[in-house]
């Protein structure tokens, strides 16, 4: 039996006009079945991130390849992976 994760990846967009919408798309397009919920917080004067939750299988390099993927994204600045949870 595999083991599963729940990681959790703070992403800054380039603009504070970011359409949060079509940065979620783009991320699902980029990662079918792994995303498993998207949440749009405020972090300081008027400046939001997104903050990504997947659910994949428990395997080594899993969260920087993810990171990298990310990171390839035209509307996204930085990502961090803050929190890595086995299921």
């Amino acid at each position: 039996m595999s083991r599963k994760v729940l990681v959790s990846f703070k992403i800054m967009p380039t603009s504070v006009e970011c359409d949060f919408s079509k940065l979620q798309e783009a991320i699902k397009e980029k990662h079918k079945g792994k995303v498993e919920n998207f949440k749009i917080e405020d972090v300081a004067f008027g400046l939001k991130m997104l903050r990504a939750l997947y659910l994949i299988e428990d395997k080594s390099g899993i969260t920087d390849e993810l990171q990298e993927d990310l990171e390839k994204i035209e509307q996204i600045e930085s990502v961090e992976c803050d929190s890595v949870t086995l299921i």
